[in-house]
């Protein structure tokens, strides 16, 4: 009996084969066109519809500086700084005008109070006299209307005088007219001293004294005859002798002072 699985194979190498001679030789045919010559230039066509936005570009260049605009309308009121410094007293005003007549007073016997009063009256004078004593003879204060004058008997250096005067609530004695140089002088010399040193000085420029509230000499002056002489180079200080004159001396020398204070300056006077 035949195989049939080696006849099928046997039959289709014959069907290839035959397929192979009727083919070999044979020219095969194409439906492909070649291109032909590039054709003439169409007419523009129609404008496009607008693309999409691009993407933002970089940033330019800064500008030139505009025109100043007109001024704004006013800003809110700030609010309220601090209080300022006190100022200086002002000037007595114009009296006023005159009150209104007041109700008529009570009669009283008011006579066994005048022998009262009257004896009240006469120990205040006499106390007055006894604090004038002390001040003038114990302390050796001396006055004016308006300053009370203490010689220091404390020997120190000018600078030194000058801030023990400070701290006692005034300053270096300064006299600026004769009646004060005269008070100054009569307590020197019931003080016994010779000398003291009072507020004068030329330090800051040669030649040119100034008072120690940077005031200039003016009217009055009570220099020694020759004086000021500058005769150690240094004496840029000034002392008062027992006779009232005035001498530049140096400014290192230790000797007592004399203290003016402002009756009515406000603080403690310090007079021990």
């Amino acid at each position: 009996m035949e195989n049939p699985k080696l006849t099928r194979c046997l039959l289709l190498v014959l069907f290839f084969s035959l397929i192979s001679t009727v083919t070999q030789g044979t020219e095969v045919c194409s439906n492909t066109i070649l291109p032909g010559s590039k054709g003439d230039q169409g007419e523009k066509g129609d404008e496009g519809e607008g693309g999409k936005p691009g993407k933002m570009g970089p940033i330019g260049s800064k500008g030139l500086k505009g025109e100043l605009g007109n001024h704004g309308d006013v800003g809110m009121m700030g609010k309220i700084g601090p209080v300022g410094d006190k100022g200086d007293k002002g000037l007595k005003g114009s009296d006023g005008p005159a009150g209104f007549k007041g109700k008529p007073g009570t009669t009283c016997d008011c006579g066994r109070y005048r022998k009262v009063v009257g004896q009240m009256d006469v120990n205040i004078s006499k106390l007055r006299n006894s604090v004038k004593f002390v001040k003038n003879v114990i302390l050796g204060i001396k006055e004016t209307e308006e300053k009370f004058y203490l010689i220091i008997k404390e020997a120190k250096k000018y600078k030194d005088a000058l801030t023990n005067c400070r701290l006692r609530g005034g300053t270096l004695a300064m006299p600026k007219d004769e009646e004060t140089n005269l008070l100054i002088t009569s307590s020197i010399s019931q003080a016994g001293l010779s000398r003291v040193f009072i507020g004068l000085h030329d330090s800051d420029k040669e030649g040119q004294f100034m008072y120690v509230d940077n005031t200039p000499l003016q009217n009055f002056t009570g220099w020694s005859p020759g004086e000021p002489n500058n005769a150690a180079v240094n004496e840029n200080c000034v002392e008062m002798v027992n006779t009232g004159s005035w001498n530049d001396v140096e400014c290192d020398l230790t000797i007592y002072f004399v203290c003016e204070f402002w009756k009515k300056r406000r603080g403690t006077v310090i007079i021990q």
